[in-house]
């Protein structure tokens, strides 16, 4: 068994972090709990991704304790880990139907497929993705867990019940705190959901080929530690067992190689971004696959 303590370095400090501002909430202006909720529960998301692919020991159980203690409440790791493994093992990244991460939408061919593409309109800028996409995002998860539940009511609640057990205890925190859930959820929730769809936004666009659909953002800043460089996401893409503190020397090294595999789809930083798409559209929501399905 391998042991990255850098990241378990890393998960003390979320942890620590989230009792810490939790516990002194009271203390703290509202703004301030609103940065720092934030910054803690988008963390901790980005610690989940690391778990997920077999960060800090390699032994699954090992690094699923370390990060399925469900901070931010919604979402159960075992979906999470399910639908991002199966993002990396999807043979068409982006396509709707292979890609349980994708942003796109096939052409509308009934009133359900108008309202998504309607709904998605609202997220379609980074402006609306940072101040609707949790609300969207978050709303429509549970729908389809709503779907699923439904379908396969076994298999939803093998899912389901680690997670409704570690949200319950995260729950009893919260009130032994005297930290309201609303309180969370507009303070920590809400903002971390927000700074994770940033670090999305931009990572995948439609492409020709497979590396081209696989954006790098050159941040070397606080985002890219609160990403845990996952921003560089064509890297992530081509080594996604190299450890987070290990994927800027790894980009280093290949970063010709890498851009000229994706086209070029790379900015430089989130100001970049910012700049391109606060109040423009990233891309066409329909697949350019599927556009010839349109009426």
């Amino acid at each position: 068994m391998r042991m990255e303590w850098p990241t378990l370095i890393l998960a003390s400090i979320i942890y620590g972090g989230w009792l810490a501002v939790t516990w002194w909430h009271a203390s703290l202006p509202w703004w301030v709990l609103f940065a720092i909720g934030g910054w803690f529960t988008a963390w901790h998301g980005s610690l989940q991704h690391e778990t997920i692919h077999g960060h800090p020991t390699g032994v699954r159980w090992i690094d699923d304790i370390i990060g399925a203690i469900p901070l931010s409440l919604w979402l159960p790791y075992e979906v999470y880990r399910r639908s991002h493994l199966d993002h990396h093992a999807a043979e068409v990244v982006t396509d709707p139907f292979e890609d349980p991460e994708s942003r796109y939408r096939p052409a509308a061919s009934d009133w359900r497929g108008r309202v998504a593409i309607w709904v998605d309109r609202g997220q379609s800028t980074l402006a609306g993705r940072l101040v609707f996409g949790p609300v969207i995002c978050v709303g429509r998860f549970f729908i389809g867990e709503a779907v699923r539940a439904y379908r396969t009511p076994y298999e939803t609640w093998v899912d389901w019940r680690g997670h409704l057990a570690g949200a319950a205890v995260v729950l009893w925190w919260l009130h032994h705190c005297s930290l309201p859930l609303f309180s969370y959820v507009v303070t920590f929730l809400y903002p971390g959901t927000a700074l994770t769809l940033l670090r999305s936004f931009a990572e995948h666009r439609a492409g020709l080929t497979a590396a081209s659909r696989v954006a790098v953002v050159e941040s070397k800043g606080l985002l890219a530690l609160l990403f845990l460089n996952n921003n560089l996401h064509a890297a992530h893409h081509r080594a996604a067992r190299i450890a987070w503190y290990r994927l800027p020397a790894v980009y280093r090294a290949r970063r010709d190689a890498l851009l000229a595999a994706n086209g070029g789809l790379v900015y430089r930083g989130y100001r970049d971004v910012v700049r391109r798409y606060l109040l423009r559209p990233h891309d066409d929501l329909i697949h350019p696959d599927y556009k010839r399905a349109a009426i």
